[in-house]
């Protein structure tokens, strides 16, 4: 495993990190089967453990944090998130100063936590004003219940504004933007956020690396039964095209010429951005992390990506 700073702040996290979206709490209920991943990630040198409340309504965090409570918590990256409704409640949900501050209470104590190591605003809230947002989070840092702040899936602009805030008025700004990445989903990253990020100093920690696993080539003879994107029609409509599916197709003699899976290649096309610090994977069962921790530290040439990009943009 190899190592990245957060953005420009002194925090490092593995190259390859581990998330429980859409898979603890809902794919992976068994407790046991989620020690057995979160402790071979541990293993192979994964630092970077990625939650956020709304996941499962919160059996994610538990589940996780079931595990990482038996691990010295000084060697964790442990992060979660804020915005979406956990109740039908009015106040349940958002960046106002009441939800934030009171949804990290929550997220500890289902993780068993002291401090998480990263909290995000998992979208960007048109009703709150951008200082509420960034002054909460400040209050979050300042009293210990987080060491830095992040966002996730926000405009650049929008990016840009709480940064210049909060600069401007000696307050912590966000160190670090949590976007969708792929390649089969890069316009948005490489047109509209990088630019900003990279010059700013905010690091990017990407979710689907994988496109939800199309990219793994486990869709190349069609819809296998119980896989991801076969069960979400939302999803499925966004990536089972036959055009994407020959895309991953192609990919195979480069990543076979390589010596690494297509998972592998897969992110480490995305590591190839200095600005990226860290690509969230999902994993349930063990052999999923053996595999994906392995692009890590995985280097690719120009001739490479010059190939990779043919195929990407045909």
């Amino acid at each position: 495993m190899e190592y990245r700073n957060l953005g420009k702040s002194g925090l490092k996290v593995s190259e390859v990190s581990l998330g429980g979206w859409v898979t603890f709490g809902q794919t992976v209920n068994d407790q046991s089967m989620v020690r057995e991943i979160v402790m071979k990630a541990y293993e192979e040198g994964v630092n970077f453990f990625d939650q956020a409340d709304v996941y499962a309504r919160g059996k994610s965090e538990e589940l996780m944090g079931a595990v990482l409570r038996e691990l010295p918590r000084h060697t964790l990256v442990i992060s979660s998130k804020v915005f979406w409704p956990m109740s039908d409640d009015v106040n349940d949900r958002g960046l106002s100063r009441k939800h934030i501050l009171e949804s990290i209470d929550g997220s500890l104590r289902r993780l068993g936590t002291d401090y998480l190591d990263i909290y995000f605003a998992h979208r960007y809230d048109e009703t709150v004003p951008m200082e509420e947002i960034v002054m909460a989070f400040d209050q979050v840092v300042r009293s210990g219940r987080a060491m830095y702040w992040g966002t996730s899936m926000w405009p650049a602009a929008r990016i840009a504004q709480a940064v210049e805030f909060a600069r401007a008025h000696g307050l912590h700004a966000p160190v670090t933007e949590q976007p969708e990445y792929s390649m089969l989903r890069r316009d948005r990253v490489e047109k509209e956020i990088l630019p900003y990020t990279e010059e700013a100093g905010v690091g990017l920690v990407v979710w689907s690396p994988l496109a939800m696993g199309l990219l793994t080539g486990k869709y190349d003879q069609g819809r296998p039964e119980g896989a991801r994107l076969s069960d979400n029609e939302n999803w499925g409509k966004n990536f089972l095209t036959e055009e994407n599916i020959q895309k991953v197709r192609d990919l195979k003699p480069v990543a076979d010429g390589l010596g690494v899976t297509r998972a592998q290649l897969a992110l480490a096309w995305i590591l190839r951005q200095k600005g990226v610090s860290s690509v969230i994977t999902g994993a349930t069962r063990v052999e999923q992390i053996e595999e994906t921790v392995k692009g890590a530290g995985v280097r690719l040439d120009a001739d490479v990506l010059g190939r990779i990009d043919d195929i990407l943009t045909r």
